[in-house]
């Protein structure tokens, strides 16, 4: 082979190589758009997330609420959203909110501290409510509290 004709055949190789490349790059974004045509963001990231058992404890402050009835709607394995607070009282307080944001109570002052600052540094908590018991007049809701691992 010609020292010329050796260029060109490199030249040539270089190129059908970066049309395969380019054609196996393009079935790839056909396939992923497949994937995601049809289906929320959420639901293709969710087998990614994972959620982390951290502590049980029970929701404080039942008695106090200005809206009762959200007791009565609430269930076994609800979701439950944790929201810092500005709070005079507690400068840890966390509030328990059910799915339409409405409130239940709060993590008790005894265990919100590590939650707390959990929260403040931008992890993602969570509360699935484990029990629920009437004592009386009374309701009693235990939960357990989960990081949502990204």
């Amino acid at each position: 082979m010609i020292a010329g004709e050796e260029g060109s055949f490199w030249q040539l190789r270089c190129q059908d190589q970066i049309k395969k490349m380019a054609n196996e790059l393009s079935e790839r974004e056909q396939n992923i758009v497949s994937l995601v045509q049809g289906n929320e963001i959420g639901d293709i990231i969710k087998p990614l997330i994972r959620e982390i058992h951290l502590f049980d404890s029970f929701v404080a402050g039942t008695t106090h609420l200005e809206d009762e009835s959200v007791l009565d709607e609430i269930s076994e394995g609800d979701v439950l959203t944790l929201q810092r607070e500005n709070n005079k009282f507690d400068s840890n307080a966390i509030l328990i909110l059910d799915k339409d944001g409405r409130k239940i109570g709060y993590v008790p002052e005894k265990d919100n501290i590590i939650f707390a600052r959990l929260m403040d540094a931008g992890k993602l908590l969570k509360a699935k409510i484990a029990r629920i018991r009437q004592k009386g007049s009374f309701t009693q809701i235990s939960i357990g509290i989960f990081l949502v691992d990204l």
